[in-house]
C-alpha cells in the first residue's frame, strides 16, 4: 500500500525530522556529548519509523523531493558567497595537503573493499564498487557504474549494492565525524586559532559560551534577509550560466559546483567596484539561511531512505562497510590530522572528511556544523573541504575506478 505525500506534506516531515533530531541530541547525553549533526539523528530515526511501517503493514512511503537539489545549490552557494580570496590564498597549502590525502585514500579505500570481498564468493569488483565508486563517488556514481558492473564484471545487484553502501556510508559518515572531532580536540586541547571569525553555517549553540565573533555579524530583520536572498538568487542564475559554458566545454559538473564557483566570483568581485555596497558575506542571515538549506536537504535525504530494499544484502554490505569505517577512522587520525597541523582546523578538516570519505560533501559539512557550531569557526575546514569533495575527488575517482576494474577484471 503506497503512501505518497506531495512537497508540503514532504516539507512538514523534514522539519518535524530536525525538530526530532534537535530533541534527541537535547535528550540523549551521547549525541550531544560527540556532535552528532541533528539531521543525521533524526533523519535516521524517521528512516526506521518509516521502514518499520512497511515491514509491519507493506506501507511504502514515497516522498517528492523535487526541490531537495535545489536546497543543496542554495547551501553551496552561502559556502561561495562567504569564501575571500584572500582566505583562499591563505588555504592554499592546507588545500593541496588534503588533495593528495585524499587520492591517497581513494586507493586505499579500493585496497580495502578488494581485501574484505576475496574473503567472500562476490566478484572482487564488488570490492570497488563497495569501495570508492559507493562511498566516495556517492548514490550517483553508484548508479551510473551499476550497468557496466552487472554486464562486464558478474555483479548481478550491482545497483542494489551500490546503493546500499552509499545509502549505509551517508549514516555512518554522519555518525563518526563527530567523535573523531571530539576526541582530537579534547586529547589535543585545541581551541579555534581565530575565534572572532564569522561562523560561515550555523550560529553558534546557544547553550554554549558566547564567542566575540557575535559582534561582526549584522542583526537578522526583514532588509537583511532579503539582501541575501537577492544576493543568493543572482549567484545562482550567474552559476547555472557557468554550467552550461563548461558543458559545451565537455567539463560535465554539478550545478552546485559552479554556483559555488560564482559565489565566489561575486562575493570578492562587487565589493571592489561598489564598496558602499552592504554585502552579507559574514552575516547572521547568511549563516541561517545556509544552516536552513543544508538541514533540510539532509533530513530530505535521511528521512526518505528505504532500508527495507537493503536487507538482503546486509552480509556482505555490512562487512564491507566495518572495514570501511575502521580504516577511514584511522586514516583521518593519523594521516589526515597530522598532516594538516594537528591543530583545530585540523580536527575540524578530519570530521569534515570522514563525512566525505563515507557519505558526500553535505555530509562532511553537516560534521563540521556540528563541531563548530559547539567549538568555534573554522573558515579554512569549511573552504578547503567543499572544494576537494565536490571538484577534485570526482576528476580523479573516476580514473582511479577504471585502474582497479582493469586490474580486477
Amino acid at each position: 500500500m503506497p503512501l505518497d505525500l506531495d512537497s508540503r506534506a514532504t516539507l512538514i516531515v523534514a522539519i518535524l525530522t530536525l525538530f526530532l533530531g534537535k530533541f534527541l541530541n537535547k535528550k540523549i547525553g551521547f549525541f550531544r556529548a560527540y556532535n552528532l549533526p541533528e539531521p543525521v539523528t533524526g533523519g535516521v530515526f524517521v528512516s526506521l519509523i518509516f521502514g518499520a511501517l512497511y515491514f509491519f503493514f507493506q506501507a511504502q512511503t514515497q516522498f517528492d523531493l523535487a526541490g531537495r537539489d535545489s536546497l543543496l545549490i542554495v547551501f553551496f552557494t552561502t559556502i561561495g558567497l562567504n569564501a575571500k580570496i584572500s582566505t583562499l590564498l591563505e588555504g592554499g597549502r592546507p588545500l593541496l595537503i588534503l588533495l593528495f590525502a585524499a587520492l591517497g585514500y581513494l586507493i586505499i579505500q579500493n585496497i580495502t573493499g578488494i581485501a574484505v570481498i576475496s574473503l567472500t564468493n562476490e566478484p572482487l569488483a564488488t570490492g570497488v564498487l563497495g569501495g570508492s565508486i559507493a562511498l566516495s563517488g556517492g548514490h550517483g556514481t553508484a548508479i551510473a557504474w551499476a550497468p557496466a558492473l552487472a554486464e562486464n564484471y558478474g555483479i548481478a545487484k550491482a545497483s542494489e549494492i551500490g546503493i546500499a553502501c552509499a545509502t549505509f556510508g551517508l549514516i555512518l559518515g554522519g555518525l563518526i565525524g563527530g567523535p573523531i572531532a571530539k576526541h582530537l580536540i579534547s586529547k589535543h586541547q585545541l581551541k579555534p586559532a581565530h575565534p572572532d571569525d564569522n561562523h560561515i553555517v550555523g550560529l553558534p549553540d546557544q547553550n554554549e559560551p558566547k564567542h566575540k565573533n557575535d559582534k561582526h555579524f549584522r542583526e537578522i530583520n526583514v532588509d537583511s534577509v532579503l539582501s541575501c536572498l537577492l544576493t543568493i538568487s543572482i549567484a545562482i542564475g550567474l552559476g547555472l550560466g557557468l554550467n552550461e559554458v563548461t558543458q559545451a566545454m565537455g567539463l560535465q559538473l554539478p550545478d552546485f559546483v559552479t554556483c559555488l564557483f560564482a559565489g565566489i566570483l561575486l562575493t570578492n568581485l562587487l565589493p571592489l567596484f561598489f564598496k558602499k555596497m552592504p554585502w552579507p558575506t559574514g552575516s547572521k542571515s547568511l549563516a541561517l539561511i545556509s544552516d536552513l538549506s543544508l538541514s533540510l536537504f539532509l533530513a530530505m535525504s535521511l528521512m526518505s531512505l528505504q532500508l527495507w530494499t537493503l536487507l538482503d544484502l546486509a552480509g556482505p554490505i555490512m562487512l564491507l562497510l566495518v572495514a570501511q569505517v575502521v580504516v577511514i577512522s584511522l586514516w583521518v587520525i593519523y594521516v589526515i590530522f597530522p598532516a594538516m597541523g594537528r591543530n583545530y582546523d585540523a580536527a575540524v578538516v578530519a570530521s569534515g572528511y570522514a563525512g566525505l570519505g563515507l557519505g558526500a560533501t553535505p555530509t562532511a559539512i553537516a560534521n563540521m556544523t556540528a563541531v563548530t557550531t559547539k567549538y568555534g569557526p573554522s573558515t579554512q575546514a569549511f573552504l578547503i573541504v567543499p572544494l576537494v569533495g565536490a571538484f577534485f575527488i570526482d576528476i580523479a575517482n573516476a580514473f582511479i575506478i577504471q585502474k582497479f576494474l582493469s586490474w580486477v577484471g
